[in-house]
């Protein structure tokens, strides 16, 4: 098998995942690629959108989430949505709301777990910061982004002579000692200079220093700030044969890339009758239950707006489809029996139809048997899984979605290893697979619909 076909779109990835540190740099990436393409911005707060046929739009919400959505040229009220819904959040380290901390002539800063991270994966990284900060500009008040590429902060582990059971086993409290070290005390009272105080307590002065230099600020202009701690390691190409992509935030930021590049690219919309969306959610690491979550009506204030006609909206639903787009547990070559048998996802053997009886993932018979049939049209590998009667299944928006509008729902993902740790891994060859099923599913979906009766 040869990779080098597959390799620019992963490439392409790459530069995706490196330039989104966090969910508002997701957003905001995925932003000026839309506007680069003349998709237009909307506002939620516009009390009324000047939808047409044809026409290409996006708005963000809580600079997290974004939806994006393209207008059939024979659109009409009443017809259906094509979706693919995936999230922009992963498992990550973030400041608590007072992030000071000093212990044994050590600066550090107290952080909250983020979702169900491998935290043991944290140790030993050379890490930076990232997120957003409110800055008060000439009276006003707005959120700027910030990333701090380079190293920073450490958490580090205990020396096995201090613990001999630590060379096979890592065990850790997250509140006393999964905490990243900053600076020494001495050294920061030596070469800092005389700077205004936090008076909130929030964090450390170094902290507030870095911010105002990164943004061209004085600190007295910065007014509060959501900040992570990130990895600083890029994602590249890896292998012998470049068939690996080794990269943070697989989870969920490969198939955010999938869907909206599929959908970036699908530009013939001449023919087509509904609507086509894109639709990257916030929180779904933690449930989806927030404001800019899948669990919020976000979706449905989608359709109810741009179909604008209460009597038609339950039909607008009936005749729509989502796609739930997150990644799948690849086979793991040390750990195969923690695999059902017959269900043992590969990789560079496609995308993953993921089935719970359990409704922990939203495919039916129906459902199924679409994304089926546009892979087996369009010569797209895909294979099963479900999880061992014995283990715990995940979750993801896909069951929220569908019980919250009633929409047809199909669960599918592409197979990676390492799941949540701050390194993860797959298959080069596989976002070509994920791609070329979500640029059928927006191209063909609507006309192989009209053909099936369920």
């Amino acid at each position: 098998m040869s990779f080098s076909l597959h390799l620019p779109i992963a490439q392409r990835f790459c530069d995706f995942v490196n330039a989104s540190p966090t969910s508002y740099h997701a957003v905001e990436t995925a932003r000026k690629q839309l506007l680069a393409n003349k998709f237009e911005a909307l506002s939620e707060r516009e009390k009324k959108w000047n939808i047409k046929p044809g026409g290409k739009y996006f708005y963000t919400r809580n600079q997290t989430t974004i939806v994006v959505f393209c207008v059939g040229s024979k659109w009409q009220p009443g017809n259906g949505f094509n979706v693919v819904g995936a999230h922009t959040d992963s498992p990550h380290l973030e400041l608590k709301p007072v992030s000071t901390l000093e212990s044994q002539g050590y600066l550090q800063l107290a952080v909250q777990t983020y979702g169900g991270g491998l935290w043991t994966t944290w140790f030993d990284r050379d890490l930076g910061l990232a997120g957003r900060v409110i800055v008060e500009e000439n009276g006003s008040f707005v959120g700027k982004l910030v990333h701090i590429d380079r190293p920073l902060l450490r958490i580090p582990t205990l020396a096995i002579h201090l613990d001999r059971d630590s060379g096979n086993k890592l065990e850790f409290n997250k509140q006393t000692q999964m905490v990243p070290v900053l600076a020494t005390n001495i050294v920061n009272q030596l070469l800092q200079k005389e700077e205004k105080k936090d008076e909130t307590k929030k964090t450390h002065p170094i902290i507030l220093q870095m911010l105002s230099q990164e943004l061209g600020v004085s600190v007295e202009k910065i007014k509060d700030f959501d900040l992570s701690i990130v990895d600083t390691q890029k994602a590249t190409l890896g292998g012998p044969y470049q068939e690996f992509l080794f990269s943070p935030r697989l989870d969920n930021l490969m198939m955010s890339f999938c869907a909206l590049n599929s959908l970036i690219d699908t530009t013939d919309l001449s023919n087509e009758k509904n609507v086509l969306g894109c639709l990257l959610f916030d929180h779904e690491e933690v449930g989806s239950e927030s404001a800019q979550g899948a669990g919020s009506p976000i979706l449905s204030e989608l359709i109810k707006r741009v179909t604008n006609n209460s009597e038609l909206l339950e039909v607008a639903i009936r005749n729509s489809f989502l796609i739930s787009a997150d990644m799948a547990h690849a086979v793991h070559p040390n750990y195969s029996d923690k695999h059902e048998s017959n269900h043992k996802p590969m990789m560079h053997k496609g995308v993953v139809i993921k089935t719970n009886t359990n409704q922990r993932y939203a495919t039916n018979l129906e459902t199924g048997f679409f994304v089926r049939t546009l892979c087996n049209q369009n010569n797209v590998p895909f294979q099963e899984f479900v999880v061992r009667n014995d283990v715990l299944c995940g979750s993801t928006i896909g069951p929220i979605l569908a019980g919250n509008t009633g929409i047809r729902t199909v669960d599918i993902g592409l197979p990676q290893l390492s799941m949540h740790s701050i390194r993860e891994q797959m298959a080069t060859s596989d976002v070509t697979h994920g791609i070329s099923l979500l640029k059928a599913f927006y191209s063909q979906f609507t006309e192989l619909d009209a053909k099936v009766f369920l």
